[in-house]
């Protein structure tokens, strides 16, 4: 990266820090019996759902998200652990304590991964790629965890670079590499594309970097609204979003694509209590309460509806969640045609610890 900065050194240097599966190597690092062993963190209940596995549980095919039973059955040989998150808060901590060593432009995903603007950094160094590796050094000495570093021109090549060298490694995008780079690779892997989005434009052909760049501002703002514009740019390897230090979150949900259109009520209940269980753990991992639930309901025709309430005060624990979700999502059944997505979404966040207090979590997003 450095041959870039010296030709042009207005171009931003972005790097995206994400550790290696990060609740699980805790785990593993505070408890010398699990090191080596197939690892996941979370509920171990007919149930529950795995919300971190270590690298040797996903040689098994064992990833977050997937249901406890389906993990075990995948793995025999599988620990459950139960996850500690005051433990991982901590250790956050220190990780966060070397970024701001070389940067004050740091902005949280997560407790476990972040972006950094080292354009301009805080000790002297001709190149981004030598600051990412004297942070993972860093992190490596004072925590004795791994982490992945992508380092780039902008947030979203220096994401998708943070991927190409897991775990323990990085990789580096130049502008001149950013293009074609990001032509060849499916658009379910570009981050700002989820599943529902991605089975959109599968639909309309777009099945890569490629395709979605051979489309012009006009038509994908008649198929995507106010987010043409991002596809726009990153089909080209364009991002200018600038890394916000104190950007707060407005919202936090999840969506699930079901593989077969549901009709019934028996069908939805099971996918409602993953993307409930994902919602709160993922405003748990980041000490955030919220007072208003969104339910969204996609028909087999791509129509969409929802419904929200609000509440007085941030709710209280995952069964409260679940009871409200439950109540705003029961309406909608028996529906008139297929549904083929639902959502979940917490909203009007605080930074309070309300999320947190009293309540075993068993799905989390750390899919790193």
């Amino acid at each position: 990266m450095a041959g870039w900065e010296e030709a042009a050194p207005a171009i931003r240097r972005i790097i995206h820090v994400d550790m290696d599966a990060f609740y699980a190597s805790v785990e593993q690092r505070d408890d010398p019996a699990l090191r080596g062993r197939p690892v996941a963190v979370g509920g171990s209940r007919q149930r529950g759902v795995v919300a971190a596995a270590s690298y040797e549980a996903r040689q098994y095919g064992v990833r977050s998200a997937m249901p406890s039973v389906t993990a075990r059955r995948k793995c025999p040989e599988l620990v459950f652990v139960p996850p500690r998150f005051d433990v991982y808060r901590a250790v956050s901590a220190q990780i966060h304590a070397v970024f701001a060593r070389y940067t004050k432009l740091i902005q949280p995903l997560s407790l476990d991964e972040a972006y950094l603007d080292v354009t301009v950094s805080l000790i002297a160094h001709p190149s981004a790629t030598a600051i990412a590796e004297e942070i993972r050094a860093a992190i490596r000495a004072e925590t004795g965890l791994t982490a992945s570093a992508g380092v780039s021109y902008n947030k979203f090549l220096a994401k998708l670079a943070s991927d190409v060298r897991k775990p323990n490694g990085q990789y580096v995008i130049t502008p001149r590499m950013g293009p074609r780079f990001v032509e060849a690779l499916p658009v379910e892997r570009f981050h700002g594309i989820g599943p529902a989005t991605a089975a959109r434009m599968h639909a309309l052909g777009i099945r890569t970097g490629l395709d979605l760049r051979a489309w012009d501002m006009e038509r994908l703002a008649r198929h995507f609204g106010r987010a043409a514009a991002f596809y726009h740019g990153i089909a080209r390897g364009v991002d200018e979003r600038p890394v916000e230090p104190d950007r707060k979150r407005k919202s936090i949900g999840a969506e699930r694509t079901l593989e077969q259109d549901i009709h019934h009520w028996e069908q939805a209940l099971p996918v409602l209590d993953l993307l409930v269980d994902r919602v709160w753990e993922a405003c748990a991992k980041r000490g955030l309460g919220g007072r208003t639930v969104t339910v969204k309901v996609r028909y087999a025709d791509f129509r969409h509806t929802g419904r929200a309430r609000s509440l007085a005060a941030p709710l209280a624990s995952r069964a409260a969640l679940r009871e409200v979700a439950v109540g705003l999502m029961r309406p909608f059944f028996p529906p008139e045609m297929g549904v083929r997505l639902l959502g979940v979404t917490l909203s009007n966040l605080d930074d309070g610890e309300t999320a947190a207090s009293g309540t075993q979590f068993a799905l989390a997003l750390d899919a790193s």
